[in-house]
C-alpha cells in the first residue's frame, strides 16, 4: 500500500515540495523607501535641498523632520500587511500519517507526493488534496474554501479519480479540517496545484492599486509643483524688470516658492488617518493599511460573504414539529438564552404536558457526538457573551442547544440512558443510530434525513407520549411539512426510536418522534447594518458557496433581495466579462461560487467604476478581499490568511462595525478636504502677500524667518485639530462620492482661492496702513505678521464646514481645535512681545493704533467671506 521511499523521492524531485508558492515580499527597507515616492514628499525633499543651498538650515531641518514622521507612520501601518502567503503556509498540516514501504509512518507534510496514501481522523488538518479510498462516518469542514456552513460528508468515489475540483464528495482538500470519523485517501495534488495553492497563486497575481485619496493627493502634488515653478518664474521676472539684481531675485523667487509648499500637508493627512485608525480601533475595527480608512468612505458596493458575516455561522434550531403541532425556538446561534413557544399563538411550552416534544429533544441529545459546555467566564469567551462553548458537528450542536433551552442536557440523561452501541452517520445511509440501556427498557434512537427516516416509521407519539399508528394522512402531512421547511431553506432532520434489545440500524417499524428545522441565521446586527448601508446609497451584495435557494432565503431575511436577483457560479461562467459588466448591477446574491468567481465579481464592479469593499472570513475569500479597493476580514471567525490580506479587520465580526468604519471613512475624507482647504488658502495668502508686495514696489513684506513662523504656527496644530472634527449630521444619508470625482469638487477650489486672495490683500492692507501711519518697515512687517496669522486662525473655524458659515457653527464643539488656536495665538503673542523672540523674528512693539489696524484687517476677512457666502446662498 502506498509508495516506497525510493518512488517517493523520485516524485519529490519532479513535483517539488508540498508547500505553497513563495511570494515576492517587500522587505522593511523597501516598504520604508516606498513612503518617499509620493509627489508631495518629493517636492518637500527638493525644498530641503534648496533650503540648505540658501543657508536656511532651520527650514531644512523642519521639513526633513516632517517628512520622516510621515514616513515612519506610514511604514508602521503597512509593514503588517506583507504576510499573507506566510499565513497560508502555516495553514498546511506540518505532518501527515503516510504509508511508505507498506508501513504507516508520520512524515513532514512538505514531503508528500502524488499517489501517497494517508490516514486522516477527526481533528486532523488535511495536508494535500486527496481522493477518498475509504471513509467511516467521515466529515470535513470546508467553510474556509467553499463557504459551506455545515461539515460535508465524504465517501469513496470512482477509482483513479484525480480531479480536485471543489465541492466533490470524494475529494478532501488541503487546509480543511476533519470534524468526524476516519478516512484513508490517496494524494492527487500537492503544493500550488492544490485548491489552496491556486488561491495562493491568485494572491500573487493581484496588484495593489493606489487608493482614491492617494491618487488625488498625487494630483494635488503635481499642481503644487507647477504653481511653485510659476511663482518662482513670475517673481524672478517681475524683479528683473524692475531692475533688481538677477541673483537676488532668483533667491527671492525660490524662497517664495518654498513658502508656497504646504509642507504640513503630507504629515497632517497621515496624522489624521492615524487618529482615525485609533478611533476605529476603539470601535472594534483594526486598520492594516492607513489610506484604506479614507477609501472606506467612498465605498459604493459591499461584497459580503454569507457564512459568519451576514449569518452567525452557527446552526440554530428555529422550529420543531411533531404530531401535536409546531414549536418555535428563539435565541440565535449558540446563545444560552431563548424561549420555546407552541403554534401561532406563541403559547409557552411545559415539558410536563408536552411529552412527545421531550422525546424529540431527548433523541436529538442522545443521538449526538457533539458537546456543549458553559466554559470559563473570561474576557471575550463564549460564556462572557452568553453562549455555549461548542465542540463537534454544528448540526448536532444546534440540537443540543435547543434541548438545553428546556433543561434537557447530556449530563441529565447519562444516568438514565447508557450508550451501548452506535451506528455512525454515513453519507450513503444518511442517518445515525445510538442504542441505549435504560430502566424503561433498551431503545435505539435514530436521527437523519427525513426522506430516509420517515418511510421506515410505522408509529408516532401523541402529546402524552403514547405510541399511535402512523396513518397515510399523517405521513403525507409530515412529508408536506418537510417540503415546506426545505423551501424556506431550513435543513431538516427527522428523529425516531425503536424499542429493541440490540442495535438493528436497518430495521423498520420505527416510532416517529418529530422534525427539526434549522438554519444558519442572519445576524441581527447584519440586518441593521444592511439597512444603514442602503440609507447611505451603498449596495450590499452577498457572495456564498451555499445553494441558490438557501442563499436567496438568507438574503431575503437579511433584507438583501429587495428588487435584486440571485446568480450561481455556473451561470456566471456562461457570461463573458463584457456581459457580466452589463448585468451585474441587477444581482444582489451570488451562490455556489468558487474563489475565481469572487474575483470576477469584484473586478466587474470595479470596471463599472464602483469602489468595492469585500468582507470575508475564509481562505476562499482571501483573493477577492485583497483585490477589492478595501478588504475587510472577520477578527473572530476569520482565518489568518484573510486577516492579513485585508485592509481592515472587524474584531467583533459585526457588520455594524463596518458601517461605523464607513462613516469614519467619510468623516476622514471630509476632514482632509477641510484642512487642505485651510492649508492651501493660508499658503495662497502668504504667496500673494510676498508676490504683490514685490510687484507693487513695496519693501519685502515678510522676512523668511517670519514666513517660517507663520507656517509653524498655522500649518501645525490647527490643521491637525481640523482632522479631529466629528462627523457632520447626515453624513450617512448622502450617496458615496464617485470614484472619478475630483478632490476640489463642489466649488472647493473657488473657496480656497477666494479666501487666499482675501488673506493676502488684508495682510498687504495692514502693512500699508502701518507704513502710512509713519511706522517703520519693521513695524509694518510686525503688523502684517499679526494680520496674516490672526486671519488664518479665524479661517480655521470657517473650514469646519463647507455648507455653513463661521457664525452658524458652535465654535466650542471641537475642544481640541480651540486649544490648538489658543496655543498658536500664544506663540504669535510671544514672538511680538518677548524681547528675546523679537530679536529672532525681527518684530517690534506696536502702538495701539497700529495694533488696531492689524486686528481690524484680520476681522474684515471673515466678515467679507460671510457676506459673500450669504449672497451666494440667496442666489442659489
Amino acid at each position: 500500500m502506498g509508495l516506497t521511499e525510493k518512488e517517493a523521492a523520485a516524485k519529490l524531485r519532479n513535483e517539488g515540495e508540498n508547500v505553497l508558492s513563495e511570494s515576492r515580499r517587500a522587505g522593511p527597507a523597501k516598504i520604508f523607501i516606498g513612503q518617499f515616492r509620493d509627489v508631495m514628499v518629493m517636492i518637500l525633499l527638493g525644498a530641503t535641498v534648496v533650503s540648505i543651498l540658501l543657508g536656511e538650515v532651520t527650514d531644512a531641518v523642519t521639513i526633513i523632520l516632517i517628512v520622516l514622521i510621515n514616513a515612519v507612520l506610514g511604514f508602521i501601518q503597512e509593514y503588517r500587511t506583507e504576510h499573507t502567503l506566510e499565513a497560508l503556509r502555516s495553514m498546511t498540516s506540518p505532518t501527515a500519517k503516510c504509508y511508505r514501504d507498506g508501513k504507516l509512518c508520520e512524515i513532514d507534510a512538505s514531503k508528500l507526493v502524488t499517489e501517497d496514501v494517508i490516514e486522516i481522523e477527526a481533528g486532523d488538518r488535511i495536508p494535500a488534496d486527496c481522493a477518498v479510498l475509504y471513509a467511516a462516518g467521515f466529515f470535513a469542514d470546508e467553510a474556509i474554501l467553499t463557504g459551506e456552513s455545515t461539515a460535508v460528508p465524504k465517501s469513496a468515489g470512482i477509482p483513479g479519480d484525480a480531479d480536485n475540483s471543489l465541492n466533490k464528495p470524494n475529494i478532501v482538500y488541503c487546509g480543511t479540517s476533519a470534524t468526524k470519523g476516519t478516512c484513508r485517501a490517496k494524494v492527487i495534488a500537492t503544493g500550488k496545484r492544490t485548491q489552496m495553492g491556486k488561491i495562493s497563486e491568485m494572491l500573487t497575481d493581484i496588484d495593489n492599486d493606489m487608493t482614491p485619496l492617494q491618487k488625488r493627493l498625487a494630483e494635488l502634488g503635481k499642481a503644487v509643483a507647477v504653481i511653485c515653478l510659476l511663482v518662482c518664474g513670475a517673481v524672478f521676472a517681475a524683479g528683473v524688470l524692475r531692475g533688481e539684481k538677477v541673483f537676488d531675485m532668483l533667491m527671492t523667487g525660490i524662497t517664495i516658492a518654498i513658502a508656497a509648499i504646504p509642507e504640513g500637508l503630507p504629515a497632517t493627512v497621515t496624522i489624521a488617518l492615524a487618529l482615525a485608525v485609533n478611533r476605529m480601533l476603539k470601535q472594534k475595527a483594526l486598520v492594516n493599511k492607513l489610506h484604506s480608512v479614507e477609501t472606506l468612505g467612498c465605498t459604493s458596493v459591499i461584497c459580503s460573504d454569507k457564512t459568519g458575516t451576514i449569518t452567525e455561522n452557527k446552526m440554530t434550531v428555529t422550529e420543531l414539529c411533531d404530531a401535536e403541532g409546531t414549536y418555535y425556538f428563539s435565541g440565535m446561534g449558540y446563545r444560552m438564552s431563548g424561549a420555546v413557544t407552541k403554534g401561532k399563538e406563541n403559547t409557552p411550552v411545559s415539558l410536563a404536558s408536552e411529552k412527545a416534544l421531550a422525546e424529540v429533544l431527548r433523541c436529538g441529545t442522545i443521538c449526538s457526538t457533539a458537546v456543549i459546555a458553559a466554559g470559563k467566564n473570561t474576557k471575550d469567551s463564549p460564556r462572557s457573551r452568553g453562549e455555549w462553548t461548542v465542540t463537534g458537528d454544528p448540526t448536532e450542536a444546534a440540537l443540543l442547544v435547543a434541548a438545553a433551552k428546556l433543561g434537557i442536557t447530556k449530563a441529565s440523561l447519562e444516568a438514565a440512558y447508557r450508550k451501548t452501541d452506535e451506528y455512525p452517520f454515513d453519507s450513503e445511509t444518511r442517518f445515525m443510530a445510538v442504542h441505549t440501556a435504560s430502566p424503561d427498557g433498551d431503545r435505539t434512537f435514530f436521527k437523519g434525513a427525513a426522506e430516509v427516516i420517515l418511510p421506515r416509521c410505522s408509529y408516532y407519539l401523541d402529546r402524552q407520549g403514547n405510541k399511535q399508528p402512523l396513518t397515510a394522512e399523517l405521513r403525507r402531512e409530515f412529508t408536506e411539512r418537510v417540503e415546506d421547511m426545505s423551501e424556506r431553506a431550513l435543513r431538516v432532520l427527522a428523529m425516531a426510536e425503536l424499542a429493541t434489545e440490540t442495535m438493528q440500524p436497518e430495521i423498520g417499524g420505527l416510532t416517529f418522534l418529530g422534525l427539526a428545522g434549522m438554519t444558519d441565521p442572519p445576524r441581527e446586527e447584519a440586518r441593521e447594518a444592511i439597512r444603514k448601508c442602503a440609507a447611505a446609497s451603498v449596495k450590499t451584495v452577498m457572495i456564498t458557496g451555499d445553494h441558490k435557494n438557501t442563499a436567496a432565503a438568507v438574503a431575503k431575511k437579511a433584507g438583501l433581495l429587495r428588487g435584486g436577483k440571485a446568480m450561481t457560479g455556473a451561470e456566471l461562467d456562461k457570461l463573458s466579462d463584457e456581459e457580466l459588466d452589463r448585468v451585474i448591477d441587477k444581482y444582489t446574491v451570488f451562490a455556489r461560487v468558487e474563489p475565481a468567481h469572487k474575483l470576477r465579481i469584484v473586478r466587474s464592479f470595479k470596471r463599472r467604476g464602483e469602489i468595492v469593499t469585500m468582507t470575508g472570513d475564509g481562505v476562499n475569500d482571501a483573493p477577492a478581499v485583497k483585490e477589492a479597493d478595501v478588504g475587510v476580514a472577520m477578527g473572530v471567525t476569520g482565518t489568518d490568511v484573510t486577516k492579513q490580506a485585508a485592509d481592515v479587520i472587524l474584531l467583533d465580526d459585526d457588520l455594524a462595525t463596518l458601517v461605523n468604519a464607513v462613516e469614519q471613512g467619510r468623516c476622514v475624507y471630509a476632514n482632509i478636504r477641510k484642512f487642505v482647504r485651510y492649508l492651501l488658502s493660508c499658503n495662497i495668502g502668504e504667496v500673494l502677500t510676498m508676490f504683490l508686495g514685490i510687484v507693487m514696489g513695496m519693501p519685502v513684506v515678510l522676512l523668511p524667518v517670519q514666513v517660517l513662523l507663520v507656517n509653524l504656527v498655522t500649518d501645525g496644530l490647527p490643521a491637525i485639530a481640523l482632522g479631529l472634527e466629528p462627523p457632520e449630521s447626515g453624513i450617512m444619508k448622502r450617496p458615496p462620492r464617485r470614484s472619478d470625482e475630483g478632490f476640489f469638487s463642489g466649488g472647493l477650489m473657488w473657496k480656497i482661492v477666494f479666501r487666499g486672495v482675501f488673506i493676502g490683500l488684508s495682510t498687504l492692507a495692514s502693512f500699508s496702513a502701518v507704513m502710512h501711519m509713519g511706522g517703520s518697515v519693521e513695524a509694518g512687517r510686525t503688523a502684517a505678521l499679526i494680520t496674516l496669522v490672526t486671519s488664518q486662525l479665524i479661517h480655521v473655524f470657517e473650514c469646519r464646514s463647507e455648507t455653513r458659515s463661521l457664525f452658524r457653527r458652535d465654535i466650542f464643539s471641537n475642544v481640541k481645535l480651540m486649544a490648538a488656536v489658543i496655543v498658536s495665538a500664544g506663540v504669535l503673542a510671544a514672538a511680538v512681545t518677548l524681547p528675546q523672540l523679537r530679536v529672532i523674528f525681527e518684530t517690534v512693539s506696536l502702538t495701539q493704533g497700529q495694533l488696531c489696524a492689524a486686528l481690524v484687517s484680520s476681522a474684515a476677512v471673515p466678515l467679507l467671506s460671510a457676506v459673500t457666502v450669504g449672497i451666494k446662498r440667496k442666489n442659489d
